[in-house]
């Protein structure tokens, strides 16, 4: 008896673990895409995300001022200042002269570059050039030292992109089409699930027949076909073909068979009592659809709007054959496409980017998820 009862605990824990796994492993990515777009360039480029919030250590190179700018002290020639004339707050561990030896003198360490002439640089970023002849030439001497600076995030890579690439357009040209065509398939197959699954009228299983078989009919197969036939009916009716009610119409014709079968099975699963207790009082059709099969329909609805959004938000082929590349038409997925091609080696602007690409899907998933696991097992347990 312990061992049947030890079975159902251990296949649970076991569940739990593979869920944490995969949960572990599906946000990992997201943190460090959302920790490089708050980090600063330089340190980007230095250190991984999962070093962000320790001090970041990298190798840079700079040139010493001019000798115009030495001063005599002691009976020689001095050159000084701070190698971070920006103000910022970094610390040198060591530094060097040559390319091949950034880092061969410690920090405070006076250097002898031979000739008499020494080179201390300290923690702080201040140097003394000292040197018992003048320094000559435009140029200063060459350095070479190891930094670490602190932890630095900030919020200019998103006003960057926000406002200077161009991602912000693309933002709300991708709202203003994945709103409309998620809403307008969820209104269309609720009727028509509702009728397929309560009303009897001829031809109802053939066309019941003909659902099932286009959800099999891949996207690429019918892209061309309808894009011809809209060009030729918005031809016939003198209206232009990349405009947002073209790209609505083929989400909308693209998202109907999957969203028409999965109400289908959940409204047809509905107690078949509520409806006739409904009928017996008098109420029609459209008033059960509307104060009955919607208000118990929610979760099926949701889960549905949930596919709809990610589908419509992450598309990248239809928005570009149906509403081109225009810049007040290009969606985000397109502009992030193009950044790839002209800022790729820029990882701000692309971690940035892709951060605000996946926030507004997560922010959905999150807010319908309570409903999202129910209406998809009620519709594929009560499917009739």
């Amino acid at each position: 008896m312990a061992v049947t009862t030890g079975k159902p605990f251990v296949g649970r824990f076991g569940v739990h673990i593979a869920v944490l796994v995969f949960v572990v492993i599906w946000t990992i990515p997201t943190l460090g895409i959302l920790v490089s777009s708050l980090r600063d360039k330089d340190q980007i480029v230095a250190s991984g995300w999962w070093n962000s919030f320790a001090s970041s250590s990298q190798t840079e190179a700079g040139r010493l001022p001019a000798a115009s700018t030495q001063t005599q002290k002691d009976g020689k020639y001095v050159i000084e200042g701070n190698i971070f004339g920006d103000g910022a707050k970094r610390a040198i561990s060591a530094f060097g002269v040559k390319a091949a030896a950034p880092t061969q003198y410690p920090a405070g360490t006076p250097a002898d570059l031979g000739d008499g002439v020494t080179l201390q640089v300290n923690a702080d970023g201040s140097f003394v050039l000292a040197s018992p002849k003048a320094f000559e030439g435009d140029r200063g001497q060459r350095i070479y030292f190891a930094s670490s600076a602190p932890p630095k995030f900030t919020t200019d890579n998103y006003q960057t992109v926000l406002f200077s690439e161009g991602i912000g357009r693309s933002f709300m040209n991708s709202l203003t089409v994945t709103i409309p065509a998620t809403v307008i398939p969820i209104l269309i197959a609720a009727f028509a699930a509702y009728a397929l699954a309560w009303m009897r009228f001829p031809g109802r299983a053939l066309l019941i027949a003909v659902i099932i078989g286009l959800l099999v009919v891949p996207l690429q197969m019918s892209l061309i076909p309808l894009l011809r036939l809209y060009n030729g009916v918005g031809t016939f009716f003198g209206v232009p073909s990349k405009t947002y009610l073209g790209i609505w119409l083929a989400h909308t014709g693209f998202g109907l068979p999957f969203a028409i079968y999965l109400l289908r099975s959940y409204i047809a699963g509905l107690p078949r009592e509520i409806m006739e207790s409904a009928r017996i009082d008098g109420a029609s059709d459209f008033e059960i659809f509307v104060k009955i099969v919607l208000p118990l329909s929610f979760p099926v609805l949701a889960s549905f709007a949930i596919f709809q959004f990610l589908w419509v938000w992450n598309d990248l082929l239809v928005a570009m054959v149906f509403l081109g590349t225009a810049p007040d038409q290009i969606v985000l997925t397109a502009k992030l496409n193009a950044l790839l091609g002209s800022r790729g080696g820029n990882w701000e602007i692309l971690t940035t980017s892709a951060f605000i690409t996946i926030i507004v899907p997560l922010i959905v998933f999150f807010s319908l998820q309570r409903y999202f696991v129910r209406g998809l097992l009620a519709g594929s347990v009560k499917g009739g």
